[in-house]
């Protein structure tokens, strides 16, 4: 499953990894070790001087292990809870949270800051088990040039996507692969309710929605109006994305736009929200705390967006001109609750693949 800040492939950013010293060398001391080790998905991205002002206000030197995409990194982490491989785990999303927090990956803390963050953010509030620490929408994202060339209005709405004048134009990402993909699915499933999304599939399906397998591909291969879509001479000009996207297209674009040549189909979203927690069997618990405590500080939720193209979950963090002028967060996101996702997420992708992929 892809991440959502696959974004930062797009815009050519380097993944920020600091190597910590072995067991045998400074990074032991009489106190415990002095390294903790954040276990993530491959595109966790931090501005150097944050990360590194952390370090030298705790003490701890940070280890960063990637371990593929969220899905696959939440799998790995389940496999290995008795001996995890770090102290925490970041990218754990809404979607697979059930998953994570029934195979009890991750023991109780409750964070420092907490206060400061709303409580619809906070799915597992009562236990602690998981500190969220942001937010995105997926939502569907179409080509302002397509459409202005055509005079054709953009979709506004999950309805609209299925109308003759948007046939063969929607790529979208597999539901089974993807996080931007299940979370499409999701959210017709939210919109459509139990038994009404397959009929909106069918119908998507035969209005010719294209699947390929991750966001990589079809944000930067297939969508006509991202950057690399352009190079590559795609030909759809809707794609499932994020609200983040524009700024993105925006802020990195060369020649810098004055505008997003993208815009977002508002009544497509689905709410995405990102958690960390301190890792059952934790080897270095204290300084797993810290880290946390870090994810959630101010310094971090404001370096975030423009490293990872996402929103800060703490309220009085301030996000980026870019992101509000250019990609605001949906004003009314579909949203599911985690236990109905965990009861439901994988009937719906059996279904989903019989219907859309055969």
């Amino acid at each position: 499953m892809n991440n959502k800040k696959h974004l930062a492939a797009f815009v050519g950013l380097g993944l920020v990894v600091l190597s910590a010293c072995g067991s045998s060398g400074d990074g032991e001391s009489a106190g415990g070790s002095r390294t903790v080790t954040l276990v993530s998905h491959n595109s966790w991205a931090v501005s150097k001087n944050v990360l590194a002002a952390f370090e030298k206000e705790s003490g701890y030197k940070v280890k960063v292990l990637e371990d593929g995409d969220a899905g696959q990194a939440v799998n790995k982490a389940i496999l290995t809870k008795d001996n995890p491989q770090g102290d925490v785990f970041f990218g754990v999303d809404n979607t697979l949270l059930s998953r994570a927090l029934d195979n009890g990956l991750f023991q109780p803390y409750e964070a420092k800051g907490l206060e400061q963050i709303d409580a619809g953010f906070q799915l597992d509030k009562g236990e602690h088990r998981v500190t969220p620490v942001d937010y995105g929408d997926i939502c569907v994202n179409y080509d302002k040039q397509y459409f202005e060339d055509r005079k054709l209005t953009p979709p506004a709405s999950l309805d609209d996507l299925i109308r003759p004048e948007y046939k063969n134009l929607l790529v979208t990402e597999n539901a089974s692969t993807s996080s931007p993909g299940l979370g499409f699915l999701l959210g017709t499933a939210a919109q459509y309710g139990d038994d009404g999304w397959p009929d909106y599939w069918k119908k998507l399906k035969a209005n010719g929605v294209k699947v390929v397998d991750g966001w990589e591909q079809a944000y930067n291969e297939e969508f006509s109006g991202s950057a690399g879509g352009k190079a590559a001479k795609a030909d759809r000009p809707l794609v499932v994305s994020y609200a983040s996207s524009p700024p993105a297209e925006v802020i990195y674009g060369d020649p810098k736009p004055t505008t997003a040549p993208t815009g977002v189909a508002e009544g497509t979203c689905f709410r995405q929200i990102e958690f960390a927690g301190l890792l059952s069997n934790a080897k270095n618990s204290e300084g797993g705390k810290a880290l946390i405590d870090f994810l959630v500080s101010k310094k971090f939720q404001e370096d975030m967006p423009l490293n990872m193209f996402v929103y800060p979950v703490v309220e009085e963090a301030s996000v980026p001109a870019e992101f509000t002028t250019y990609g605001p967060a949906a004003k009314d996101p579909q949203t599911m609750d985690p236990a109905k996702i965990a009861e439901y997420r994988d009937e719906w992708v059996k279904s989903w693949t019989s219907l859309v992929l055969k």
